[in-house]
């Protein structure tokens, strides 16, 4: 790995005052870097657009917050190029590597210390009116919501052209595992392992009390139809693309052709991750 691309969150300053160290750091280590435009303007060095760098590059380095690394991970993860997440926000869940340990696990990920563990993905399409209008991919979740306003919406779920049930709801959360320590968590979802093969259902406040989440085969189809009248419901993709549905368009939702490739340390302990995160055993 010596061509290294570097993706930052906009509009902050700590990436900049990391690179000031981490340029000479590669540099020394006989890598070649390929810094995002934006970040590199900031720094008054020669940058390269977020969508060109995959092509450039054998690994990228994102420095941010989960969001970023979401970005990030729907840009690269059809070209198979690994990721290394630096966690400069919160919580942090895919960005595992702390600002602490920037310096010593960069060395390892160069020496070979850092193993690739492959997260499905899934696909979403729409379709109105028979017709599909738009399809994303997503590494975390495919989530059905109604607006601040509206009414219970009514959201028909077949699973592998099976009728399963029409959830009452505020909404209805379609997750992976790594999703799964995300919105769905929150909706009372279950944790899944990052790596497993499955796709979880998680109803966001349903109104029947015995609807629960639901952990599906990764091979499955789920098919969503929008039964409700009103005009304030919406498709979030990853907490960061939004569209606005109407009454019988149809989303099916099933694993995508492509999984992203995450680099984390050798010895890292996922379940260290968890009580760290979700602070497990405190008072």
């Amino acid at each position: 790995m010596k061509k290294i691309g570097i993706i930052c969150k906009p509009e902050r300053k700590e990436p900049q005052e990391i690179l000031l160290q981490l340029l000479p750091f590669l540099r020394q280590k006989g890598c070649e870097a390929f810094v995002d435009a934006e970040t590199a303007a900031a720094l008054n060095i020669i940058g390269f657009s977020r969508k060109e760098i995959p092509s450039l590059v054998d690994v990228v380095l994102v420095l941010g917050g989960d969001g970023t690394m979401l970005n990030v991970s729907r840009l690269v993860a059809e070209k198979g190029i690994p990721i290394l997440g630096i966690n400069l926000g919160s919580l942090g869940f895919i960005t595992e590597v702390s600002r602490d340990e920037i310096f010593n696990v960069v060395d390892k990920m160069l020496n070979g210390g850092c193993v690739i563990e492959e997260r499905m993905m899934l696909s979403a399409s729409i379709l109105r009116n028979g017709k599909k209008i738009s399809e994303y991919t997503v590494l975390n979740d495919v989530v059905i919501n109604k607006g601040a306003l509206a009414r219970i919406i009514d959201l028909e779920t077949n699973i592998n052209s099976s009728y399963v049930t029409t959830f009452k709801a505020d909404g209805l959360i379609i997750s992976t595992p790594t999703g799964s320590t995300a919105y769905s968590l929150s909706a009372g979802g279950p944790i899944l392992y990052p790596t497993l093969g499955s796709i979880v259902l998680t109803p966001i406040c349903s109104h029947t009390l015995t609807n629960r989440p639901i952990v599906l085969p990764d091979d499955f189809k789920i098919e969503i139809i929008i039964k409700s009248l009103s005009e304030d419901v919406f498709l979030t993709l990853d907490g960061q693309v939004g569209f606005s549905l109407r009454i019988g368009d149809v989303i099916e939702v099933n694993k995508a052709d492509y999984k992203v490739k995450l680099l984390v340390p050798a010895e890292r302990d996922y379940f260290k991750v968890l009580r760290t995160k979700l602070k497990w055993g405190e008072r």
